[in-house]
């Protein structure tokens, strides 16, 4: 599912614009599709081949992954928030309310159309995170880029509250049966 819509990222974006802002966006595809493989696809695809060529290597390091992300993740939006601090203190509760609201209605409208559909609980906690969650490193990213640093706030300030919120979710699960 992630894939999916990060390759169909070029086509929807502007459209959404068009659609959710009345105003149509023109977006260089091909240069955001580019983006989009540098930033998704390499990455993956060398971790998928590191995976494969040093097996042991990767199983010692694992553990470490997740903070190695953390950090990642913590250097893109310092870099778009560092650029946004006036709209920051502007907007910043506003941005916040409006980020805290799409993801609960990701996480929810994920989970719950699992469920519409009869599917296991695994399989709906899974959808709730897939349409909860978004690559919001991507987001700023492509914000930036393409739009202003004040575009890519809402990202910066998702990448922090996902993380946030997921450690929540998860801590919630964990508590409670798969039946």
């Amino acid at each position: 599912m992630t894939s999916v819509s990060t390759l169909l990222a070029p086509i929807f974006t502007p459209l959404l614009a068009l659609w959710l802002a009345n105003r149509y966006m023109s977006v260089d595809a091909g240069s955001m599709a580019l983006s989009i493989v540098q930033i998704v696809l390499i990455p993956v695809v060398l971790g998928l081949v590191i995976r494969y060529l040093v097996p042991k290597l990767v199983d010692r390091v694992l553990p470490a992954l997740p903070w190695i992300s953390v950090a990642a993740i913590t250097f893109v939006v310092i870099a778009v928030v560092s650029g946004s601090s006036e709209a920051i203190f502007t907007a910043g509760w506003l941005i916040l309310l409006a980020v805290v609201l799409h993801n609960g209605l990701g996480l929810g409208v994920g989970y719950g159309a699992a469920k519409l559909f009869r599917q296991p609980v695994p399989a709906r906690r899974t959808m709730a995170v897939e349409v909860g969650m978004q690559n919001s490193g991507l987001a700023a990213g492509l914000a930036k880029d393409y739009f202003s640093p004040e575009a890519a706030l809402p990202a910066a300030v998702f990448s922090v509250w996902h993380n946030v919120s997921g450690a929540l979710m998860a801590a919630f699960w964990r508590r409670r049966p798969l039946d």
